[in-house]
């Protein structure tokens, strides 16, 4: 049976404590995303848009609430298991630290798939031709440019095929034609039934997406 939505949060509560002060970063968030469909999370900086992709991919635990990823509970759940269904279910391209810097580029690939219990070295070859890194696949991240980098990252997320894809600023700080590289990927993918979560400051990005939602101070205010 199909599923109606492939990751979902249901009343999001996030808190975090620093002495005696408490900052309420999620505040009953409710999400849903479908299969084949690419969301723009958009939001001034704090306003909860990386705590929520991190609860989402379960690598924070909400206050309250829970996450369902395709149909069954992630919230709650022991962190072995957690890591498990992330690694199969999701990519995940962060601001930073998406490569392994000793490690080149077609390693860090062929490790994303192992974590997934996965080796499809045409998949591998794939992507970064589809990404333009065929002649860097050898290449460590210190040797990649900012946008080659910003590529590799995104190549790395999608290695596993994953069903849901969470992305946070993936074109933050790269040129038009990067940008423009990554807007065919994340085309390619949603036409393949991917479900896409992007957090961006970007109304360009934006408007490449099916759906716009607007988060500030820890709340959805417009969708």
């Amino acid at each position: 049976m199909a599923i109606s939505a492939a990751i979902e949060a249901v009343d999001l509560y996030r808190f975090f404590h620093a002495g005696e002060s408490e900052t309420l970063a999620l505040r009953g968030v409710c999400l849903r995303v479908a299969p084949g469909e690419m969301v723009a999370l958009l939001g001034k900086s704090g306003s909860g848009k990386s705590t929520l992709l991190n609860c989402l991919a379960g690598l924070d635990e909400p206050d309250g609430g829970h996450v369902d990823l395709l149909g069954e509970r992630l919230s709650r759940q022991p962190e072995t298991y957690r890591a498990r269904r992330r690694a199969v279910c999701i990519g995940m391209l962060m601001q930073a630290n998406n490569l392994l810097p000793t490690l080149g580029l077609a390693d860090n690939l062929t490790l994303a798939m192992q974590l997934t219990g996965k080796s499809d070295q045409m998949h591998l070859t794939h992507m970064l031709q589809q990404l333009g890194l065929s002649a860097h696949a050898s290449a460590r991240p210190a040797q990649l440019s900012g946008g080659e980098v910003a590529r590799a990252g995104l190549a790395v997320a999608l290695a596993s095929k994953p069903a849901v894809l969470l992305a946070d600023e993936p074109t933050a700080e790269v040129d038009a034609a990067t940008e423009a590289l990554v807007f065919k990927v994340f085309d390619v993918q949603r036409s393949e039934g991917t479900a896409i979560l992007i957090a961006t400051h970007s109304e360009v990005l934006a408007r490449q997406a099916d759906r716009v939602i607007r988060m500030r101070d820890g709340r959805i205010v417009h969708e």
